[in-house]
């Protein structure tokens, strides 16, 4: 299959996307940062294949998207809606959030992206 993370093509687009995001994507990240959430390390504007993520968690396997009205117009729905399929089909999850949902509840948001992680293993006999 060869390489699909961090595919060298998008490292211009990606850095471009980390020094120009949005207001909610950079309030959710001081949250996210330095494995803040969990102990779970998350990666900022992660490109998986041909598609760049908000966040990516690659030991949960756990994309966090934030959505904008972009994302609700007839376009953008069918563009996520291939991405998710994408996405899906490596076996990674996917929440997605509006950006105002980051400014408004930004507790209830980070507790539901708690109930994505996977439990925890049972130790080995």
């Amino acid at each position: 299959m060869g390489i699909i993370h961090n595919r060298e093509y998008l490292k211009q687009k990606r850095k471009d996307l980390r020094n120009n995001g949005t207001s909610a994507e950079a309030t959710l990240w001081k949250f996210l940062q330095k494995s803040q959430l969990d102990g779970r390390k998350f990666r900022r504007q992660h490109s998986i294949g041909n598609y760049i993520v908000d966040f990516y968690c690659p030991a949960e396997r756990l994309v966090v998207e934030l959505d904008g009205q972009y994302h609700f117009e007839h376009d953008g729905e069918i563009r996520d809606e291939i991405r998710t399929k994408y996405l899906e089909s490596l076996g990674i999850r996917i929440v997605r959030f509006e950006n105002y949902e980051v400014f408004e509840t930004v507790e209830e948001v980070l507790g539901k992206i708690k109930l994505s992680f996977r439990p925890p293993l049972p130790p080995p006999f």
